[in-house]
């Protein structure tokens, strides 16, 4: 039997909103398994959705790079938001955005690549020696399309080429670049806001799907009502799915938008207006820290290590 502890489950309610007693019987019920409690919350209908964004806790900075056609994201992390703002560091971010581009985001040539007198990773390790953090970087990406643009959208910059969230949008078309960039600028601006997890359903990972299909299932067969009924529900609850999870599918939330129309409608509409053919190729939304655990401590103790007043 695994020991569940009081960060155990205050990790598990800071994640899902659900209370003290239900998240410790959910962890004794999955074993202490942090993704199947959250589940398993899910299923008992105490929490609507698993809510991971206390997991992005790293810092850091998304840089971006574009070249017409072709854009690329970077993503470098350090510890604390204080060398996230240092300029030295800003720079660095910068310029391997740049040097992404020019090796269409393979990280490994990335990494290589000089910057300087010395290769990107060399220039890092000696930042974090002079900085005293430490840091690294951790993705990269490209997307290219043509005829047509890639458009970048940058949240919460700290220059217009770096911030917290980065978005890039391929869209395929040969209409006017800087209607398509304006266009694609404004569902970038979408998707940093609604996070979608796909740009069309084909576009889902299979075992997603499979997870929300066994989830909704559960939460439908509580109804208590005959399996042909909950069959019919089931198909609401993952059209409902599809509506908040794919890109085409999700309510537009950019300039103009009236709460009704899709993504897909309003590049319907751009096209129209356009006179050409429009099409969103792909889309990626780099967030800082996304998915990285870290480990919190207790301030007061810290203090009292380092002093040595403690042992």
């Amino acid at each position: 039997m695994v020991n569940i502890t009081g960060p155990m489950v205050k990790d598990l309610r800071d994640k899902t909103g659900a209370g003290i007693m239900d998240c410790k019987t959910a962890l004794a019920e999955s074993n202490g398994n942090m993704e199947d409690a959250m589940d398993w919350l899910r299923k008992k209908g105490i929490t609507k959705a698993a809510k991971k964004a206390g997991r992005a806790a790293a810092e850091g900075l998304v840089g971006v790079a574009t070249g017409g056609h072709v854009a690329a994201l970077v993503e470098v992390n350090a510890e604390t938001d204080f060398v996230a703002r240092n300029d030295e560091f800003k720079d660095f971010v910068k310029t391997a955005a740049k040097l992404a581009l020019e090796e269409e985001g393979d990280l490994d040539k990335l990494l290589s690549r000089s910057m300087g007198e010395a290769s990107v990773q060399q220039t890092l390790t000696e930042l974090v020696a002079k900085i005293g953090e430490n840091m690294s970087v951790r993705r990269t990406i490209m997307l290219a399309v043509n005829p047509g643009v890639v458009a970048a959208y940058v949240h919460n910059p700290s220059s217009p080429e770096l911030g917290k969230i980065g978005v890039l949008v391929a869209l395929k078309s040969t209409a006017d670049k800087d209607k398509l960039n304006t266009l694609g600028r404004q569902i970038a601006m979408h998707v940093a806001a609604a996070s979608p997890l796909a740009l069309s359903p084909a576009h889902l990972d299979p075992a997603v799907v499979a997870k929300e299909r066994e989830i909704q299932t559960e939460i439908a067969r509580q109804s208590g009502r005959p399996e042909n009924v909950i069959e019919k529900m089931l198909e609401g609850r993952m059209r409902k799915f599809y509506e908040e999870s794919v890109l085409v599918s999700q309510v537009f939330l950019g300039p103009g938008s009236d709460g009704k129309l899709t993504v897909e409608k309003v590049v319907e509409a751009a096209a129209k207006e356009m006179g050409a053919p429009i099409s969103i190729e792909g889309f990626v939304r780099f967030q800082v820290g996304e998915g990285i655990e870290k480990t919190e401590s207790d301030f007061a103790d810290e203090v009292a290590k380092m002093s040595g007043t403690k042992s």
